[in-house]
């Protein structure tokens, strides 16, 4: 398959053994209408990533199943969203896991509170989910739950972090009583010094939960701004703002060169750092993200299909 690839500007070179070693495992996000444009993943993903599997409100568990047993066909490891606030109760959440088990052979899930203001049923919170034991009942053995690098003005109004750092503390306990492996999966940021302070800060806090930190894939300026307003980006929006102002940049593609890198190198000098995996949001598409990570990131992403 013959792939677009997009030309490095000298301010972003990253040819790196530190940035390869860094994206080793990384993951990346899909919703089923933008995994029905993908003719064979194969010919993207390294063999064995993790594949997520993004829930939005409206779309049918039918869908959702079917791209989840379409993808695990191809090799992959899939992690389909479980979004508390559109689960109706118990009795939903059951069917969807026996579903997604009996369908897909999915063993792994994301759960998070979900972008809906009103809950549908009976759930508000992911921790909600995990109390149901379900999961654990069920033999899931990777349950990986949400991480905030920046304040989240939806789960603390005041823009401080009381509600986020106590929900932290209940999964850290929860991390201690399940058989399944957890991890922090993160909104994705465009600064490297604020995720770093914050990882080194969960540790701090008695949190050791590993963190697969989330990065924004290739994507022009226009669309990375639409969906770091609409999903609440905090203060390393100011990145692409900064980046707007430069005319000669407007039509050229935001790619995650420089906040990877940093990351990366810093990973290197300490290797205790808590970031164990990237996790990609393909806001540009899934093409274009599996292809920046082949230009980019050596071994760490040469697709199945040419291993």
């Amino acid at each position: 398959m013959a792939l677009l690839k997009f030309a490095r500007k000298n301010d972003d070179v990253t040819d790196s053994p530190h940035l390869e070693a860094f994206l080793q495992g990384y993951s990346i996000e899909v919703m089923p209408r933008t995994a029905e444009k993908i003719e064979d993943f194969r010919d993207l993903l390294p063999k064995g990533t993790r594949v997520y599997v993004a829930h939005i409100e409206g779309t049918p568990i039918d869908d959702m199943v079917a791209t989840a047993k379409r993808i695990k066909s191809e090799g992959y490891d899939v992690m389909p969203h479980f979004p508390a606030r559109i689960i109706k109760d118990e009795a939903t959440l059951a069917d969807w896991i026996a579903r997604y088990q009996g369908e897909a052979d999915v063993k792994q899930a994301l759960l998070l509170a979900g972008g809906v203001e009103k809950p549908h049923g009976d759930y508000h919170c992911s921790m909600q989910l995990l109390e149901t034991g379900l999961f654990d009942k069920a033999g899931f053995t990777n349950l990986h739950v949400a991480g905030h690098p920046e304040v989240n003005k939806d789960i603390d109004p005041d823009g401080g972090r009381t509600n986020v750092n106590e929900a932290l503390s209940w999964k850290q306990e929860f991390s201690k009583r399940t058989d399944a492996k957890m991890a922090l999966a993160t909104q994705f940021c465009f600064e490297s010094g604020p995720v770093i302070e914050w990882a080194d800060n969960l540790i701090a806090q008695g949190i050791d939960i590993p963190v697969h930190i989330g990065i924004a894939g290739p994507a022009k300026l226009q669309t990375m701004i639409k969906f770091a307003i609409a999903c609440g980006v905090g203060p390393s929006l100011k990145v692409l703002q900064k980046r707007a102002k430069d005319v000669t940049k407007l039509l050229l593609p935001f790619e995650p060169n420089s906040i990877l890198s940093e990351l990366a190198d810093h990973k290197a000098a300490h290797p205790e750092f808590n970031i164990e995996k990237v996790h990609f949001f393909p806001l540009g598409g899934i093409k274009t993200n599996a292809t920046w990570a082949m230009t980019n990131g050596g071994s760490a992403a040469v697709p199945a299909s040419q291993s």
